[in-house]
Formats: C-alpha cells, structure tokens, sequence
C-alpha cells in the first residue's frame, strides 16, 4: 500500500511530510511525495531534489512525483490517490480567514470532502 503527502516546499508541506514520513515508516508502507503548486503548474522539482536525503535517513521506500497534469493542487492529489489505491493522504493545513477560502477555495477542504481514503491533515 502507498500513503500520498502532498507536499509543497512551506511549513506546512514540511510538517505534513514529516508526518507522512512517520506514518510510512510506522507502517512499513510506501511513501508518495507529490509535488503539487497552489495553482497548475507551479509545482517546481528544484523543490523535491533536497528531500532524498532525509527519506533515505528514515529508511521509508520512497517516489517523489511533479504534478503533471495541469490540474489543480487538490484535484491533483485526489486524482493520484485513485490512480495510486493509497492507503492514506497527508495534507499540510494553514490558516485561512473565511473570505479567502470564499474567494480562492481551500484545496484542503476539497480534498478532505472528496477523497476516498482517510486523510491525516497536519498544522505547522
């Protein structure tokens, strides 16, 4: 089985990452990086590249993946969970004062509503 964080190189994809990375080891599970922007396509792989030492510390197998389809952050991230049949997503949580998430939507939100698996969100 495979745990997915979505990670985005802040503090809250670096808390979301370590947590993600606890829960794999803890399990004996994979770990999916996903590399996903705030919007299409931010996402950065100069950003994943400083990651591969410390999953390797941690002894957890590992993927580091760009997001690649031009979708959204959060559709991203579900649409990979389906793909990938993963056990559990890990999501980094900010906050966000209602007339932001009104006007800009909240990926969080959308992916604890719609995804298929549980979902661990984690604060910085």
């Amino acid at each position: 089985m495979t745990i997915l964080v979505g990670y985005t190189p802040t503090l809250e994809g670096h808390a979301a990452l370590k947590a993600a990375t606890s829960e794999a080891t803890l399990r004996g599970e994979r770990l999916l990086v996903l590399n996903a922007g705030e919007r299409p396509g931010q996402a950065d792989s100069s950003s994943l590249a400083h990651l591969e030492p410390d999953l390797r510390a941690a002894g957890a197998e590992f993927e580091l993946r760009q997001q690649s389809r031009g979708l959204s952050a959060a559709d991203e991230v579900l649409a990979t969970a389906q793909a990938e049949s993963v056990q559990l997503i890990v999501i980094g949580l900010r906050r966000r004062s209602p007339v932001g998430k009104f006007l800009l939507g909240s990926n969080a939100q959308k992916i604890l509503l719609d995804a298929d698996c549980p979902v661990l969100a984690v604060k910085a």
